[in-house]
């Protein structure tokens, strides 16, 4: 299952959103389109307390977190579903708040040719 989620409504000067695909299996993410935003083309997620928490490859440290989308549940998200986004611009500094929403639910089962969600990875 492949969900595509966009995250906006961010506190800043500039319009800042990041639009995601996650991959509820592999427990990998990529980025499809970013605005302010700085996010790397892809990592990992976790699933912690009902939240899903984006990561970067290269590090353990959040990057984001979409509170109350717990893919870690054997329901699957719906599309429309939305909740409050954590953005971790800094690390150890507060949160900056915003939305997501989820734009597309893919329920399909297809073998990617290359990418992230390719066997192996980047």
């Amino acid at each position: 299952m492949r969900i595509t989620v966009h995250i906006d409504t961010f506190e800043c000067t500039d319009v800042a959103y990041a639009v995601l695909w996650l991959d509820r299996e592999s427990r990998k993410w990529s980025r499809e389109g970013h605005a302010v935003i700085d996010l790397p083309e892809w990592g990992t997620l976790a699933y912690p307390k009902g939240n899903t928490r984006i990561h970067g490859a290269d590090h353990d440290r959040a990057i984001c977190e979409l509170t109350g989308l717990d893919l870690g549940s054997p329901a699957a998200p719906c599309e429309g579903e939305s909740g409050l986004a954590l953005w971790y611009r800094h690390a150890h500094h507060v949160p900056i708040i915003g939305k997501w929403h989820i734009q597309c639910v893919d329920n399909t089962e297809s073998d990617p040719e290359n990418g992230v969600f390719a066997e192996g990875g980047l």
